[in-house]
């Protein structure tokens, strides 16, 4: 072999073989056959002992895994046994490696086993027994630290790859390792989170003081469920696990999971809408039929009075009858219509031209209370299916309560249109003063008001009208700082 060199490849299937193939990288011959017949002496037929006297070829054997185990001479020409393995260091190969020297060295051997050597034999004191010793501890160990490798790639795998966010961070909250998910969920960056505290990212102060104390007091967080916030200011709801555990050197941390919920939340609150209404629509049936029926006895007992009655004041009394008799008609007939599914014709429709119709409804509030509007949305049109008309309505409604929210002349309404690969995101914003967190399960139930003189029925209208287009509302909301309806619209291609 002496004199060749193959270029550098991997072979894709290993050779199959029942002994172990050994390498001795040696530029000495004299010495590879004493060490190769040490070998011989432990077992002839169980090793296959091969020769190479050059770096390059060596490298060559090591990178294509030709052989199970590897004797590495320290002195290779101009070149170092040592060179040789941080070379294979910095590759990343994992080989088993014994070094053999000429004398007995302690910095020698502390560099070897620090760019990966498993053993370090001294030529002089080789002796068949120390070989079958160090041979079958190398081959253990590489066997272990294989293994040990692949545990590690598979759950580093899983760390780097989940969706989940799964973090360290030490026992004062701060951040120490923290997988890519935090950039997708969060948005964060990387170099970003490692300045931060895990309690940083909490919006709600009771959260953070609750979570804070748990672990302070050693006690694990099991699915504690809390609000966070993105780097972008928005807000996302997300289950939190952590267990703190302690290091080899006797040092508390915590490890943990945090799993995004918000679009659940917002399943459930969509399913929780709409099985309001469908009870609230089911109550108003049932009474419509319960009451129509006495009062159309009433209504038509009235009109043959008024045809039989001639005096002046007992015909004011039929004709207050009469009147309020109507109002509870008409009243029945407006519950049926705003509890029952709504009737609409979908079109293909630009969602920027609903938005300039609502706006253009609504100028004369908004000029009245002299409050800003902030518009953001694309110049190119953005299609949805809608029934323009009461669509344009529905939304009217919620930018009306807006207008009403805010304080004249310091009242600011933020109005946008994104798009993503399926979807239209309209958002509708106001600087008022907010809704109280316990309001806000209630904003779409029929009846439920705030005002003074409403009806409860305005948002209940507009939900049922939204998710007739196939649309979902969520509501976010925070104390004194405002109020955002976010309206997702399946979004269709312009063509």
């Amino acid at each position: 072999m002496d004199g060749f060199y193959a270029p550098y490849y991997k072979p894709t299937q290993p050779m199959l073989h029942t002994s172990v193939r050994i390498l001795i990288i040696d530029d000495d011959e004299d010495d590879f056959l004493i060490t190769k017949d040490y070998i011989s002496d432990i077992h002839k037929d169980h090793y296959q002992v091969s020769w190479c006297p050059r770096y390059e070829e060596a490298l060559w054997h090591m990178q294509s895994k030709s052989y199970d185990l590897y004797f590495l001479d320290y002195r290779l020409g101009a070149i170092s046994g040592v060179d040789l393995l941080k070379k294979i260091h910095e590759l990343g190969l994992e080989v088993p490696v014994i070094l053999l020297t000429g004398k007995g060295n302690y910095h020698v051997d502390m560099e070897a086993m620090h760019f990966g050597a498993i053993d370090y034999l001294v030529k002089s004191e080789l002796s068949p027994e120390k070989l079958e010793r160090s041979i079958r501890y190398a081959l253990e160990r590489a066997a272990s630290m294989l293994a040990l490798k692949a545990n590690e790639r598979k759950y580093r795998q899983i760390f780097e790859n989940t969706r989940d966010v799964v973090f360290i961070a030490d026992e004062h909250l701060c951040f120490q390792e923290v997988n890519h998910a935090i950039e997708t969920m969060l948005g964060y960056e990387m170099h970003a989170i490692q300045h931060k505290k895990l309690t940083d990212l909490f919006t709600r102060e009771e959260q953070r003081k609750s979570f804070t104390y748990e672990i302070l007091q050693g006690h694990n967080v099991d699915d504690m469920e809390v609000w966070l916030s993105t780097a972008n200011g928005e807000q996302r709801f997300g289950i939190i696990t952590a267990t703190i555990e302690t290091d080899v050197h006797g040092n508390r941390y915590i490890q943990g999971i945090i799993h995004d919920i918000t679009n659940l939340k917002k399943i459930e609150k969509t399913t929780l809408y709409a099985e309001k209404l469908a009870a609230a629509g089911r109550l108003v049936k049932i009474l419509a039929h319960e009451v129509r029926n006495p009062l159309n006895n009433i209504t038509l007992s009235v009109e043959q009075l008024q045809q039989d009655i001639h005096e002046e004041f007992l015909r004011d009394y039929l004709d207050i009858i009469a009147r309020n008799s109507r109002r509870i008609s008409d009243i029945i007939a407006e519950l049926l219509t705003t509890s029952g599914p709504s009737e609409i014709s979908l079109q293909k429709t630009s969602a920027q031209t609903v938005l300039g119709d609502i706006l253009a409804a609504a100028s004369d509030r908004i000029t009245l209370k002299h409050i800003r509007i902030a518009m953001d949305y694309p110049e190119e049109p953005l299609y949805i299916m809608a029934d323009k008309e009461k669509l344009t309505m529905a939304l009217l409604n919620i930018v009306i309560n807006a207008t009403e929210a805010v304080d004249e002349y310091d009242g600011e309404i933020t109005v946008s249109l994104t798009e993503t690969e399926k979807s239209i995101i309209l958002q509708i914003g106001d600087n008022g003063p907010g809704i109280p967190e316990e309001y806000i399960s209630r904003l779409f139930e029929p009846y439920f008001t705030q005002k003074k003189n409403g009806m409860g029925l305005g948002l209940s209208v507009s939900l049922n009208v939204i998710q007739a287009h196939n649309a979902a509302v969520d509501v976010s909301s925070s104390p004194d700082t405002g109020t955002k309806f976010t309206i997702t619209f399946p979004a269709i291609h312009a063509s």
